[in-house]
């Protein structure tokens, strides 16, 4: 994506961007946001520049605070991205060379990627045509898969793709099962809830980003780990400080710089005060592209079952019965970003490869990379872009 004005714009609408004749839509609208915020960010990042501390200044201990309570998790730790969380939670659950953990193959790479620089071996599962995400069923073949390898299965990394989360119950009772741990990724789903509770208070960790186009997001990169272990945390607030014990001079474990700065924090403060109101117009602005798409031959919308309360980080169609490239080419001369979240899966990617995936072929993945397409998503498109965005799939798909 392209960060211009506080405007996102998407690459891979396979059209005009910004700049050309096309006056584009925005794909993610930061600046009305920006609008929105006023004067607001501009003093908590001053009070930053004021006293100084920016590292580890008083705003990340309030930030963890909210966060936590907001979750319901026991603990939160800020840190510096949504990976370096990923990473945080890995280190902490105390992950070897020769430990295999299952990644669902449709995915952002930062769930694999974690898992190989720590030595793991990540073995890819397929994922639900309909939710996009990794089912409980996948676990058993998955630990099949491992014990054929002469690999040890120690835990699962789910990813809550688009904003909906995982069906979290039966995910947690296969782990428990099968002795392995879970870590939930969450960097898409944070302000998502699940059977009446929010995500972060599930699996042994929850890990969450907070990078500009999430539906949390500060002005940089940054992240959080959650979890109702307190020795976890206490661990990972020491690794996250080069594994630092009774002060920064005593190691105690080899750690990272896993830091948030404070300045970061300040913008997640004030954006956190508005956060319930933007998950609102978020699910008012999926609601209205669901019953203006939802009758379109073809065109599958994203179903989020009862009980589930998604962030809509993504508003994500599955094309059917049209090609994913000329629909793309389609809105975008008519001035409509769209996004593929994923176009190549992790297992077919040139990086990951040489990892195992179950019975050797993920096909939902692969049909899902081939026929997925995001929608312009956030809390400040007005009812009239609505209806312009809706209209015009109509057309091109008709």
């Amino acid at each position: 994506m392209d960060a211009r004005n506080g405007t996102l714009h998407s690459r891979n609408s396979a059209g005009r961007a910004e700049g050309s004749e096309q006056v584009m839509i925005p794909f993610i609208d930061l600046g009305a946001q920006r609008r929105r915020l006023g004067r607001r960010v501009d003093d908590a990042i001053v009070r930053v520049l004021d006293h100084g501390g920016f590292i580890m200044g008083p705003e990340i201990r309030m930030l963890e605070e909210q966060l936590a309570e907001f979750s319901g998790s026991g603990n939160a730790v800020a840190c510096s991205s949504g990976t370096d969380a990923l990473l945080l939670a890995l280190m902490a659950l105390d992950l070897k060379p020769g430990d295999a953990v299952l990644v669902p193959g449709f995915s952002f790479a930062a769930p694999a990627e974690m898992v190989a620089l720590l030595g793991g071996t990540p073995i890819f599962v397929d994922v639900q045509a309909d939710s996009f995400i990794v089912a409980a069923d996948s676990f058993e073949p998955g630990l099949q898969t491992a014990r054929n390898l002469g690999l040890k299965l120690v835990g699962a990394i789910t990813v809550d793709l688009y904003g909906r989360p995982a069906d979290y119950s039966q995910i947690e009772t296969e782990a428990r099962r099968l002795g392995i741990w879970l870590i939930c990724d969450a960097a898409q789903s944070f302000g998502a809830e699940y059977c009446g509770k929010p995500v972060g208070c599930f699996g042994q960790i929850t890990t969450t980003s907070f990078y500009p186009a999430k539906p949390l997001a500060c002005y940089g990169d940054g992240g959080a780990v959650f979890t109702d272990d307190d020795k976890l945390a206490d661990k990972v607030r020491s690794l996250l400080m080069h594994g630092m014990g009774a002060d920064k001079y005593d190691n105690i474990r080899v750690g990272i710089n896993g830091r948030m700065d404070s300045i970061q924090a300040a913008v997640l403060l004030e954006k956190l005060k508005i956060f319930e109101d933007e998950l609102a117009e978020r699910d008012k602005v999926a609601t209205a592209y669901s019953r203006g798409l939802s009758n379109i031959n073809g065109v599958v919308v994203p179903e989020i079952p009862g009980g589930i309360r998604s962030s809509w980080a993504q508003y994500t169609l599955r094309l059917e019965l049209h090609d994913q490239a000329k629909f793309q080419s389609r809105l975008s001369k008519a001035g409509i970003p769209t996004a593929i979240h994923y176009p190549v899966p992790l297992h077919r990617q040139v990086g990951y490869r040489r990892f195992p995936s179950v019975n050797g072929k993920l096909p939902v993945c692969d049909l899902l990379s081939k026929s997925v397409v995001s929608l312009p998503m956030h809390p400040y498109i007005n009812k009239v872009t609505q209806a312009q965005i809706i209209d015009t799939v109509a057309q091109v798909v008709s």
